[in-house]
């Protein structure tokens, strides 16, 4: 399992998803559910990236977080059936495993370690909601967009993004036109280079150099949750082991 949350289950556990985990394709754009539907699947993705988005009620749209393999979509379905607050959109095509949110929930109700897979998932999207907001509150439009674009790199692990201004205007929540001047500087300090294909091929160290310290912090923090799930859960297996 290339998904972080599944992988980091104790066999056991994790047999209690594989019978119902289905495999698909991430297709690049697709939506794999709107804000307003009731939540029908989980989806754990292996490769690619997936942007939560809301939708405001004069067209406008703006990204507040982004989804790969360390993490999934549709997972507070366990706290009880309820709409999706948010649209999920494929920004970088790949692949994931996914579970219907009843059976999900079945299984969580089962499994102490799933719940506390949940529980590292929500404490990382919190992470991310949090320094977002603040992001978006204080930084400029152009550190804003050099983090999500080394944030969508760490969900794919390539530095080519297939990103079309279109779909970064929408993320950002700005102007086409802004982000067209915005790569332009991009460009012209070497940290990206545009492709007319609808690819972005970046430059790690400029484009970090360009991005506020918001990128570094969540990666810094997400880490640290994952590291302490890990270790909370070694007692657990060797329990198991045990038996």
């Amino acid at each position: 399992m290339s998904n972080r949350l599944l992988a980091a289950l104790p066999a056991p556990d994790l047999n209690l998803l594989e019978p119902e985990l289905e495999t698909i394709a991430l297709e690049q754009d697709a939506v794999l559910s709107r804000a307003g539907d009731d939540i029908e699947y989980v989806v754990f993705p292996h490769v690619g990236a997936i942007a939560l988005m809301i939708d405001m009620a004069d067209g406008h749209t703006v990204a507040t977080a982004a989804v790969g393999r360390e993490g999934a979509v549709g997972v507070l379905s366990v706290l009880g059936p309820s709409p999706s607050t948010t649209t999920a959109i494929v920004r970088a095509a790949g692949t994931a495993s996914r579970i219907p949110a009843s059976r999900f929930y079945g299984a969580f109700s089962r499994s102490p370690a799933i719940r506390r897979m949940v529980q590292t998932h929500v404490k990382a999207m919190l992470v991310q909601f949090q320094l977002g907001l603040a992001c978006n509150a204080l930084h400029p439009v152009e550190a804003r967009m050099a983090r999500w674009l080394l944030h969508l790199r760490d969900c794919v692990d390539h530095d080519t993004l297939p990103l079309t201004q279109q779909s970064l205007s929408q993320m950002l929540g700005v102007r086409r036109t802004t982000v067209t001047l915005v790569m332009r500087n991009l460009r012209t300090c070497g940290a990206i280079r545009a492709d007319r294909r609808g690819l972005i091929e970046i430059d790690r160290t400029r484009l970090a150099a360009a991005a506020c310290e918001c990128h570094n912090a969540m990666r810094v923090e997400v880490e640290e949750i994952f590291a302490t799930n890990s270790t909370a859960l070694l007692p657990e297996i060797k329990s198991r082991d045990a038996i």
